[in-house]
C-alpha cells in the first residue's frame, strides 16, 4: 500500500526518459475538451500527437513518480483513463499496476489510432480497451466498475467538471480511488536571458497566455479538493509534483520545446510586440541560426499538482 504525503514536491533534475494528451479542435472547444495546445492556437487533433508524445518521452519519470505515490490500497485490476490522448497516462498506469487492465477514454479518432498503434507496439494490446465517448455528454458509455479512475489535464476543459465528479464517484467501485491531475500550463525552456535580441521573451509570453486562459478556461485553476469533496469523495492527498530538468542536450527536449513554442505563438501573436514576435519567430525557424533547435542552455521547467480522492 502506497502513503500519501500531502503537499510534497518532487524534483527531477536530470534528462528524463521513457513513454508518455481529443474528434477535431471545433468539437472539443464546444464540449469543454480541448487540451492547452489546442485551446491556443486550433490545431486539429492529428496535430497534437507530436507533442504529446513528446510530453511522453520527456516528463515520463514525473509521471511515474505520481503513479507510485497513489495511495491504492490493493493493486487494481481495472483502471479507466478519462481523457487519454495518446497514452501519456494510459502506459504509466499499465506499467505501475501490471496486473491491471485500462478503459482509455476520449473524442478523438486520431488519438485512439495513436494509442491502439503504441499498445501494439508495446505488446500491450490485450491490456487496452478503446472507447471514444465525449466526456460532457450527460450519460457516458458503459466503462465497467474500475478500482481506479485517471484524469490527467482533462476536468477544467469541461463545460461541468462538477457533473464529471459525480459521475466519476459513481464509476468507482466503492473503495475505489480517483486521480485527479491537472498541469501549469505550458512548460518553460528557455534561459531569463534568451533569446540574446528580447531577454525574458518566453515569460512574457506567459503572461499573455495568462490573460487568455483566464478567459477562455474558467475551471483552469479550480480547487479540485473543494470539489471532490463536494461530490462524495474523501480526499486523501494532495502531491506538487516540480519538473526541473537540464540544462539538456537531448534531441527530445528541444523538439519539445520547438512544438511548445509553436502552439504558444498562435495565442500570443496579436499581444506581442513588433520585436517580441520577430525574435520568437527565429527561435522557431529551424533552417536559421537563432533556431530553438540549436540552443545547448534549454531546460524543461514545470509544475504538476495531482488530487488522490476515494470513494467511500
Amino acid at each position: 500500500m502506497n502513503h500519501p504525503s500531502p503537499h510534497t514536491t518532487h524534483h527531477a533534475t536530470h534528462p528524463l526518459h521513457g513513454q508518455e494528451q481529443e474528434q477535431e479542435h471545433k468539437h472539443r472547444h464546444e464540449h469543454g475538451q480541448v487540451n492547452e495546445y489546442e485551446q491556443v492556437n486550433g490545431h486539429r487533433a492529428d496535430d497534437q500527437s507530436e507533442i504529446l508524445d513528446l510530453d511522453a518521452e520527456v516528463l515520463a519519470e514525473h509521471i511515474a513518480s505520481i503513479t507510485a505515490w497513489l495511495p491504492v490500497e490493493t493493486s487494481p485490476s481495472h483502471i479507466v483513463d478519462l481523457g487519454c490522448g495518446t497514452g501519456v497516462g494510459t502506459f504509466a498506469l499499465l506499467e505501475s499496476f501490471p496486473e491491471a487492465e485500462v478503459t482509455a477514454v476520449d473524442v478523438s479518432d486520431t488519438h485512439l489510432h495513436r494509442l491502439r498503434e503504441k499498445a501494439a507496439a508495446a505488446g500491450a494490446a490485450d491490456r487496452v480497451r478503446l472507447v471514444r465517448a465525449d466526456l460532457d455528454a450527460t450519460v457516458w458509455p458503459a466503462l465497467g466498475t474500475p478500482e481506479l479512475v485517471w484524469a490527467s489535464a482533462s476536468l477544467h476543459h469541461m463545460a461541468d467538471p462538477d457533473r464529471a465528479l459525480r459521475q466519476v464517484h459513481d464509476l468507482l467501485a466503492p473503495g475505489g480511488l480517483f486521480a485527479v491531475v491537472e498541469l501549469a500550463g505550458f512548460p518553460r525552456f528557455l534561459p531569463a536571458s534568451a533569446p540574446e535580441d528580447a531577454p525574458g521573451l518566453e515569460e512574457r509570453c506567459h503572461a499573455a497566455l495568462e490573460h487568455h486562459h483566464t478567459e477562455q478556461l474558467p475551471h483552469r485553476d479550480a480547487d479540485w479538493g473543494t470539489g471532490l469533496a463536494k461530490a462524495g469523495f474523501t480526499v486523501e492527498g494532495e502531491r506538487t509534483v516540480t519538473v526541473d530538468i537540464g540544462p539538456s542536450h537531448t534531441d527530445a527536449v528541444g523538439r519539445y520545446a520547438l512544438s511548445s513554442l509553436r502552439r504558444m505563438r498562435g495565442g500570443v501573436a496579436s499581444t506581442l510586440s513588433v520585436e517580441d514576435l520577430t525574435a520568437l519567430d527565429r527561435l522557431l525557424d529551424t533552417d536559421g541560426p537563432h533556431s530553438v533547435l540549436r540552443r545547448t542552455d534549454l531546460s524543461v521547467r514545470t509544475e504538476r499538482t495531482v488530487w488522490a480522492a476515494r470513494r467511500s
